[in-house]
């Protein structure tokens, strides 16, 4: 079995490690953007370009007899790698473009759900000119409103009011410098809660839910500083998370489920591969925040880390369309990843700093992510360079060994010590109680 990996990252880095730990033992490859150390060590090709230029990457993946793809950052997706593939006989875990339009488009998305009267939608207006937009906010109120562009930003086209806009003025001159860059963009109701990462396998009709897990963005402890791609993530042994209920987690399911059957009716296409629903759980019930059309990362980090069983055998199951939850499982197990980043990131971040990770105990969870590696030393390339992965049957003891782990790495590197300590996570579960106590008072 000869597999391609499309992308370097720490994401595909932990996707290629679960292959590599099947009992097919597959032959593995990777087209990325960068040269990962971690990737090339379980990789017998590997070949670094611009995994948006699709006659390449189908180029590569003929020349190297491959039978199966795994697609990992979204660009690709938005680009149609998957439709040109499957065109050339190559099985893909990865949506096809028109139903990878769940991330690639959120003004889709949120049409979609109102279209197919599915729940959890929230308030929003879509824009293609500044027509409207003022009488919009002031419906919404300040500090009430998050703005969106449409299409795929690399994380920059997102604003929230309250946070990166102080005024109406500060919000519709963000909408005009959208317009003015050639997108449309959504403005939608601000949302107060916890959000949690719901991701699924999904081979076209059926969905099997992956251990839940909670993304810190924030750059600093306590949830401070700018957003990030992520600094860090934990998940639960009962694979729920602290301030959920049973009743969040079917909810969450339930519009999944549903979303995957208005896309199929909607584009005429099964969606394939990895679905992954960002979730807020309010004090009146769980919301959708957004699709990604592929594993998150650090989210990926997690649950692959604890996967119990053959991942070759359930990607063949998935693209074949007839995986079965028995094929799906994950140890009871907590999991608490934690980013190590160079200074200043994510916005002036410093490149080109030597770091060093041979104190770290546990290779098997030490994930490499945009590092460079130049005649067997490591130097940080500007973004989150490094991430480890603490196991343990509770989430306090998973976050000590990630910790441990961490704080062996040297270099001029920085991580946040807070995420899946105990503090953190009892303030949360306090918020969410205080936040439902809220909804019940005023409903009685």
């Amino acid at each position: 079995m000869r597999i391609m990996i499309v992308g370097s990252g720490a994401r595909e880095h932990a996707i290629a490690r679960a292959f590599a730990q099947s009992a097919a033992k597959p032959v593995l490859a990777c087209c990325g953007t960068t040269y990962n150390p971690g990737i090339q060590q379980l990789t017998s090709e590997y070949w670094i370009g611009d995994i948006c230029c699709v006659e390449q990457v189908i180029q590569k993946a003929l020349e190297w007899q491959i039978k199966l793809v795994i697609i990992g950052p979204e660009a690709p997706l938005a680009a149609g790698l998957v439709d040109a593939l499957q065109q050339q006989g190559i099985a893909t875990v990865g949506p096809k473009k028109i139903v990878a339009q769940l991330e690639t488009s959120k003004i889709f998305t949120r049409m979609l759900l109102k279209k197919y009267q599915i729940p959890g939608s929230l308030k929003f207006h879509a824009f293609s000119s500044l027509i409207g937009v003022m009488e919009f906010l002031h419906v919404l109120g300040a500090d009430q409103y998050v703005i969106k562009a449409d299409g795929l930003m690399s994380g920059k086209g997102v604003k929230v009011a309250g946070e990166h806009l102080h005024s109406f003025t500060e919000a519709y001159e963000f909408c005009a410098s959208l317009l003015n860059a050639g997108g449309s963009f959504i403005i939608e109701e601000k949302l107060i809660g916890q959000e949690f990462s719901l991701l699924s396998f999904c081979d076209g009709k059926h969905l099997i839910p992956m251990p839940l897990v909670q993304d810190h963005k924030r750059a600093f402890v306590d949830d401070l500083g700018p957003n990030t791609g992520g600094m860090g993530s934990y998940s639960d042994a009962n694979h729920s998370l602290p301030f959920l209920t049973t009743d969040d987690i079917v909810a969450a399911q339930e519009i999944n489920t549903a979303v995957i059957a208005a896309l199929a009716r909607e584009c005429g296409v099964y969606y394939q591969g990895i679905l992954y629903g960002s979730f807020m759980v309010t004090g009146d019930g769980v919301r959708l925040i957004e699709y990604n059309a592929r594993f998150g990362d650090p989210e990926a980090l997690n649950v692959l880390a604890i996967l119990d069983c053959d991942f070759t055998e359930l990607c063949q199951a998935l693209v074949a369309g007839n995986l079965q939850h028995a094929q799906v499982r994950f140890k009871p197990l907590a999991t608490v990843c934690k980013y190590a980043v160079p200074f200043g990131y994510p916005d002036k971040p410093e490149k080109h700093s030597l770091i060093d990770v041979s104190a770290v105990t546990n290779h098997e969870q030490l994930y490499f992510a945009a590092v460079n590696d130049i005649d067997g030393e490591l130097y940080t390339t500007g973004s989150r360079a490094v991430a480890v992965v603490g196991i343990a049957p509770t989430i306090a003891a998973a976050e000590m060994i990630a910790e441990n782990e961490i704080n062996c790495i040297r270099g001029r590197l920085f991580h946040r010590e807070d995420i899946g300590q105990t503090q953190l996570i009892k303030r949360r579960i306090k918020m969410m109680q205080s936040l439902r106590a809220a909804v019940n008072e005023l409903s009685t």
